[in-house]
């Protein structure tokens, strides 16, 4: 009995193509960037994770300068989808700062914004609001949102009599 050799690959199938790459090299270099940053904390950024490490907020696991593409946050917890930044005064009306929220809104996170100022004079008010954004319910991610279904008869073609 013989056996029929594989089939040969579709043109480029089983190689990387030149774009990814590009991709590796870019998640690659914005991992390198995330680890610098960490180790460039600002002191109100120091505080901040003060508060939020070793689970310390209601159990929550929290990660530093971590890489949601194409951003790299301050601060997550991936369980709760709430990022925390904290912003110097280049964050001022910025245009893309709400570019980014807005990103990392539809994809199902709530990000909460602290000045460095407020932080180092004020980090009891920041954690009052970290806790209650853990505790609040969280509304679900934005692709998982449909129109209700409608409830028995109630849909198109119903009589109602």
């Amino acid at each position: 009995m013989t056996s029929k050799p594989p089939p040969s690959p579709l043109a480029g199938e089983g190689q990387p193509s030149r774009s990814d790459g590009r991709v590796r090299a870019r998640r690659k270099l914005m991992q390198t960037r995330a680890k610098a940053m960490r180790h460039e904390a600002t002191p109100a950024e120091g505080i901040v994770w003060q508060l939020l490490r070793d689970r310390r907020l209601e159990g929550c696991k929290f990660r530093r300068q971590l890489t949601i593409e194409p951003y790299i946050v301050d601060f997550v917890c991936l369980e709760q989808r709430l990022i925390v930044e904290v912003d110097g005064g280049q964050h001022s009306d910025s245009k893309l700062d709400e570019r980014r929220d807005a990103f990392l809104r539809a994809e199902g996170f709530s990000v909460l914004r602290f000045w460095k100022y407020d932080v180092l004079t004020n980090p009891a008010g920041v954690f009052d609001m970290i806790m209650a954004a853990l505790t609040a319910p969280h509304p679900p991610k934005p692709s998982a949102w449909a129109p209700p279904s409608p409830a028995g008869g109630e849909g198109l073609g119903a009589s109602h009599g």
